[in-house]
């Protein structure tokens, strides 16, 4: 009987060994992941303001391409106002 307790001792003991072995391995892992992590989010920080700043130029050139479209429908709309009002009056 007191081998069979000496075997289930040992094994306990090596179980104990190799799961904090595996404690170890995963906390240096998780270091790991966490550093990627951290230059993944700086980059991305990078991308979004890139993205900003292509995003408020895109609103600009809309806002001065669509006062250029007004004025030119504007001044081609008073162009063929004229001439129609010339024909009804002849």
């Amino acid at each position: 009987m007191e081998f069979l307790g000496v075997i289930l001792d040992s094994l306990l003991i090596v179980l104990v060994i190799i799961l904090i072995i595996l404690a170890l391995k995963t906390l240096d892992t998780l270091t790991k992941v966490d550093a990627i992590l951290d230059d993944t989010k700086r980059k991305l920080d990078n991308i979004d303001s890139v993205f900003s700043f292509v995003g408020t130029v895109s609103d600009k050139l809309t806002i001065v391409t669509d006062t250029v479209v007004s004025s030119v429908v504007s001044f081609i709309t008073n162009i063929f106002k004229k001439k129609g009002k010339g024909d009804i009056d002849e």
